[in-house]
């Protein structure tokens, strides 16, 4: 069952939330194959706005680390699918407790920001714009 791509929404503040899990694709790709083997293009549907080479480099990344396997399937055609490791699959709760922690103190922590960026920035703009208040952790 694939997860619902308003998960990976482009607003989605995923990438400013202190708790990381390997690179900033690492988690969305996890919490995707854990519904079953993926193709490269498929992933790439579902996570958004990521080249080829960077979902390559990120899928050879969690295949080092013993979390993701890659399928070959002789062809014609040749099809690969990744799928999650045992291993892999130790990190889900992991990132769904990242991602609970996030919906309940993700406004908690951009105020703090706003507050830091207002006071060490000199004229009152935020150094890093905040995602719309609105946005639930992805």
């Amino acid at each position: 069952m694939p997860v619902p791509t308003s998960r990976f929404d482009p607003v989605c503040p995923s990438g400013i939330v202190p708790i990381h899990i390997g690179d900033k694709w690492t988690a969305m790709v996890i919490t995707l194959l854990a519904a079953g083997p993926m193709r490269h293009s498929d992933i790439r549907a579902q996570v958004g706005p990521v080249t080829a080479k960077v979902l390559t480099a990120a899928l050879r990344g969690l295949e080092r680390n013993g979390f993701v396997d890659r399928m070959e399937q002789p062809g014609p055609p040749r099809t690969v699918h990744y799928g999650l490791t045992p291993l892999g699959r130790t990190l889900l709760p992991a990132i769904a407790l990242a991602v609970e922690w996030a919906q309940h103190h993700l406004t908690e922590m951009l105020d703090a920001q706003e507050a830091y960026d207002r006071a060490h920035s000199g004229g009152g703009r935020a150094e890093h714009p905040a995602p719309p208040r609105s946005a639930a952790a992805g």
